[in-house]
């Protein structure tokens, strides 16, 4: 097919080309330094990359431009079906690119998962280059379709000269001494053995390149591994993994547990360590032996060492009324004295006292309670 190219318009999309270089420019400096001083490595990579794309869109315009214009001194009575598409091609991808190079601002307040972009910016940014290379391809294919009518090259002379590239010679290098090394057709009567079953001949073709490279890439590791773990004993074996991944599993525990440890309420609050009991005890015999006693046997209070509770008698229950209390029943709020992981100490601590045997408890109120 024909294709003719219109000198205006192609001016028209280079200028629109060189306006997008400008643009992508513009915000890969303002990438450079966003606010708070952070510098995005991930969307100036992406502008350069969409900005050399776009420059080697431009330089195959020029081509195809230059191509477009001996093609109509050659064939000038020729049809304009031919430029009017690849002009159009050329406006509408350049224009995706502007909305695309639009759309993806310098820098984000918006939390991501994407290197500090937000979704949008990341994919309109891959969109554009994505789109970059579709146009590549389109342009490269006219090119060279432009280039072969205005030489005359017919398919079997492309052919011809195809195989005699110096890139089909040197992957033909490469292939016979690295992938295959594969013995040609028209010699396999050389490496024929004499095995033939049910009609099916052997060949004593040798194993590929790559394979045998890779069984010995293999042997190589496993003399590695048997110095380094069995011999020099520098590496872990799995139980020596096991325990140090144990470890800083510990460790990040221990960090959690740091971070959160006021995070406490009676939603989520669990029983203390001893330590934390002991912590407790001292509170209560701060705050609550006037009312529960000495040992929890009760007084103004209900006895805390029975099973029989009045509000319940989970560590959930007891947390719940140490903080908020029950004012109409005498027992005061305690979240304004104490904070949440010494009110759990506390809860702690009474749960500690069931079962125990104080002098003279009180008699049993409540409802009895069962874990």
């Amino acid at each position: 097919m024909l294709l003719t190219i219109n000198d205006k318009n192609l001016r028209k999309a280079a200028a629109l080309s060189a306006s997008l270089i400008v643009s992508f420019a513009t915000q890969a400096q303002t990438a450079a330094a966003p606010q708070g001083g952070t510098v995005n490595w991930l969307l100036i990579l992406l502008v350069i990359v969409a900005v050399v794309m776009l420059l080697v869109i431009w330089g195959l315009g020029q081509v195809i431009l230059m191509l477009g214009k001996q093609l109509n001194e050659k064939r000038r009575n020729e049809s304009k079906l031919g430029a009017m598409m690849v002009f159009l091609g050329l406006m509408f991808f350049n224009g995706a690119q502007g909305q695309a190079a639009d759309a993806a601002p310098a820098s984000s307040d918006v939390i991501s998962n994407y290197g500090g972009l937000s979704a949008l910016e990341f994919w309109a940014l891959t969109a554009v280059i994505f789109i970059e290379v579709i146009v590549i391809l389109f342009l490269s294919f006219m090119a060279r379709r432009m280039y072969r009518e205005l030489r005359g090259i017919e398919d079997k002379e492309l052919g011809a000269a195809l195989e005699s590239s110096r890139l089909m010679s040197w992957w033909r290098s490469i292939d016979s001494k690295w992938m295959t090394r594969a013995v040609p057709v028209e010699r396999e009567a050389d490496i024929l053995l004499d095995h033939n079953y049910d009609g099916i001949k052997e060949l004593d073709n040798a194993l590929p390149p790559w394979w045998k490279y890779g069984f010995y890439f293999t042997l190589v590791v496993g003399v590695l591994y048997l110095m380094n773990y069995h011999v020099l004993g520098i590496g872990m074996n799995p139980e020596q993994e096991y325990a140090a991944q144990m470890q800083e599993g510990k460790q990040v525990e221990e960090a959690y547990k740091a971070r959160t440890k006021n995070l406490v309420d009676e939603n989520n609050v669990t029983m203390a360590d001893a330590a934390g009991i002991s912590d407790g005890k001292k509170i209560y015999l701060q705050t609550c032996v006037a009312c529960h006693g000495q040992g929890g046997e009760g007084g103004i209070g209900p006895n805390l060492t029975d099973e029989y509770w009045i509000h319940g008698g989970t560590m959930n229950d007891i947390y719940k009324t140490i903080k908020l209390g029950w004012p109409e029943k005498g027992m005061q709020s305690w979240q304004s004295m104490y904070n949440p992981v010494q009110m759990k100490e506390l809860s702690s601590f009474v749960k500690s006292l069931k079962g125990t045997k104080p002098a003279n408890p009180k008699a049993p109120q409540g409802d009895l309670f069962k874990e």
